[in-house]
C-alpha cells in the first residue's frame, strides 16, 4: 500500500466543516467521495486540522492510503476534475509510511481578517468579520506581543474543547493594516485549543475598541478564565495557511 499526502484549499461557506457529520456536507466527505469515485472503491482520508463551519484554507494537509498506481504527484489533477470548484487538491505526492497529516505535524499558521469599516462589503461578506469602529492598530500590536511565548490558554478555549493540556506555544503574532480596509491577524504556534485563534481575534478586536486595555492581556491569560477575554470571533474570517512538518 502506498501513502499519498494532500495539500488541500477550500472555501468553507458552503460547508459544515471540515469532518464528516451526518446530514450534511463536510469538506473531508467531498473529498472521499471524490476519490472513491477515481479509484473505484471506498477510500478514507485523514486530516490535520478540523476546522470549523465556515472556516477556509489555504494549505490544509491530509492522506489517504491505496494500491492505486496513480503515480503520487498526479493526484491532485485526477481528483481535481471530481470536484467543485470552491475546493481544490493543490499538491498531492507520495510519502513514507510513517508520516501521519495529524500526528506528525509540528506547528500551523492561521490568518484572520477583519474587515474594519463603517459598511460591510459585499465581496468579503463570507470571508472576513466585518467591524464597523475604527480599530486602533498600534494597541493592537502591543496587546499582540504579550501572547508570544508557551502559556496556559485555557482562557482562550471554548467549551467542548477535549485536551490533557491547555498549554501551546505561540511563535509569532502579527497585525497588519492591508489595502481596502483589512486588517490581517496572523499566528503560528505549535498547536492551538478548540476556537483559540478566533478568541485570540476577538480579544484583539476588543483592544483595537478600547474595550480591552492592551496590557490587561498577562492577566487575561494568567486568570485561566474565559469570560475575561473577548468574543469568539466569527468563522468566516478564519483561515488555515500553512501546517508545518
Amino acid at each position: 500500500m502506498r501513502k499519498i499526502k494532500l495539500k488541500i484549499e477550500y472555501d468553507g461557506t458552503n460547508y459544515h466543516g471540515w469532518q464528516i457529520q451526518k446530514n450534511v456536507i463536510t469538506v473531508q466527505e467531498t473529498i472521499e467521495k471524490a476519490i472513491s469515485k477515481l479509484l473505484g472503491n471506498q477510500v478514507g482520508i485523514i486530516g490535520c486540522s478540523r476546522t470549523d463551519v465556515g472556516v477556509h484554507a489555504y494549505g490544509q494537509i491530509a492522506h489517504f492510503v491505496t494500491d492505486s498506481k496513480i503515480p503520487g504527484d498526479k493526484f491532485s489533477y485526477a481528483i481535481n476534475n471530481l470536484l467543485p470548484s470552491d475546493i481544490v487538491i493543490k499538491q498531492s505526492e507520495e510519502v513514507s509510511e510513517d508520516f501521519h497529516s495529524r500526528y506528525s505535524a509540528k506547528g500551523k499558521r492561521y490568518r484572520y481578517l477583519v474587515y474594519n469599516d463603517a459598511h460591510a462589503s459585499a465581496i468579503m461578506k463570507n470571508r472576513s468579520y466585518h467591524v464597523r469602529p475604527k480599530l486602533d492598530i498600534e494597541k493592537m500590536k502591543r496587546a499582540a506581543k504579550y501572547f508570544i511565548g508557551e502559556h496556559d490558554f485555557a482562557a482562550f478555549q471554548s467549551t467542548g474543547g477535549q485536551v490533557l493540556s491547555t498549554v501551546r506555544e505561540i511563535f509569532s503574532l502579527e497585525i497588519e493594516k492591508k489595502e481596502d480596509n483589512i486588517i490581517s491577524i496572523e499566528v503560528t504556534g505549535n498547536g492551538f485549543l478548540y476556537n483559540m485563534v478566533r478568541i485570540i481575534a476577538g480579544t484583539l478586536v476588543y483592544v483595537g475598541m478600547g474595550r480591552i486595555d492592551a496590557d490587561e492581556i498577562p492577566l487575561i491569560i494568567d486568570s485561566l478564565d474565559r469570560t475575561r477575554a473577548g468574543k469568539t470571533a466569527p468563522a468566516e474570517g478564519l483561515y488555515l495557511m500553512e501546517i508545518f512538518y
